[in-house]
């Protein structure tokens, strides 16, 4: 039997990068593509020296239709993980036609290009923020999606509507969305982990960074939200174990399991943790201080949100099993390989 191969796009980048490893692992054959706008090529070197595959990758932007066109007649694959999109709730707010252009117009491509070479299995990266504020907690997939509080947050909806509509219309092929919370940590060998470029939009990265001495102080939005402790509180979720779950998703969808061509899944650890506690946490387990201060609260941020993950662990068999302890030190572990610090 060949082995089944699947193209990532946006491999380069932090979550590509680690699905790339997991699904190696799990004896796929990859294909990365990205056009390297916010990633690094030595994220490829690295996931192929912890492979020891040697993976095919094509710089290709998957807005360019015709230049993404041509991958899809060089490779044979099955299936296909979109990652390839920009990702700062933040810089969306900002910048509203940059996201909508580039993540709605690479997605279309996606799919259009998989039907046209009758390509079947695709899995969309989706984001908790889907459901905007939520009404209560924790959020299952039932969950009623709100208006987005960032263009950011309804590129995900808008697309999740694209694959929903795409997929009546070709019933042929299946799709996954997976809604996910917060990615944090780096691989357990240092080798890969979340590498922004310039200021991190990213709390965790912007932890390391001040904790290593390239940021003066952490800023922390708010602690005048309604919570226990007064900062926004999130489900931080281990990125290998979000690996994994696309790994999970495009086993599902090639063995025939889904019970409908189209399915969504939370993939979240179901925990909530603040901001603060997740500050304190990493000086904790690390040993090491994070200056901060509390800055005003920052436009497009929400509450509170947290995942009930109980579909994902039951119908893909996929559970979180990182602790926040090892994932805050893998992070740290990564943010120190990174800066050559001891």
């Amino acid at each position: 039997m060949k082995k089944q191969c699947v193209l990532v796009s946006g491999g380069a980048g932090y979550i590509g990068s680690h699905t790339t490893v997991e699904l190696i692992e799990a004896g796929y054959d990859v294909v990365i593509v990205d056009n390297l706008s916010n990633s690094e090529i030595g994220a490829v070197e690295s996931v192929r020296r912890i492979t020891g595959v040697d993976i095919p990758f094509e710089q290709v932007d998957c807005c360019d239709r015709e230049a993404f066109r041509k991958v899809f007649e060089k490779y044979e694959f099955d299936s296909v993980i979109h990652f390839a999109a920009s990702k700062a709730v933040g810089e969306s707010v900002q910048k509203p036609l940059l996201y909508y252009g580039n993540n709605l117009t690479s997605f279309m491509n996606v799919v259009g290009l998989m039907h046209e070479f009758g390509r079947q299995n695709v899995v969309f990266s989706s984001s908790c923020t889907v459901y905007g504020e939520p009404d209560k907690q924790p959020v299952t997939e039932q969950t009623p999606r709100k208006p987005a509080t960032s263009p950011y947050g309804n590129t995900k909806q808008t697309c999740e509507d694209i694959l929903r509509d795409t997929l009546k219309a070709y019933p042929e092929m299946k799709g996954i969305a997976l809604r996910y919370f917060n990615p944090i940590g780096a691989h357990p060998s240092a080798q890969i982990g979340e590498l922004p470029r310039g200021v991190p939009q990213n709390l965790v990265p912007y932890v390391t960074q001040t904790a290593a001495g390239l940021r003066e102080c952490l800023s922390i939005f708010g602690d005048d939200y309604p919570t226990p402790d007064g900062s926004c509180i999130r489900d931080y979720i281990d990125v290998t174990d979000l690996a994994k779950a696309h790994v999970a998703a495009i086993g599902r969808m090639v063995g025939d399991k889904n019970k409908e061509n189209y399915e969504i899944f939370n993939i979240g650890t179901g925990r909530g943790v603040s901001v603060l506690e997740l500050v304190n946490k990493f000086e904790e387990v690390n040993g090491v201080k994070v200056n901060h201060k509390i800055a005003p609260r920052r436009e497009g941020d929400i509450i509170a949100i947290w995942a009930d993950p109980s579909l994902a662990n039951n119908e893909l068999g996929w559970k979180a099993e990182r602790t926040l302890d090892e994932t805050l030190k893998s992070a740290w572990e990564w943010e120190k390989h990174l800066r050559g610090i001891k």
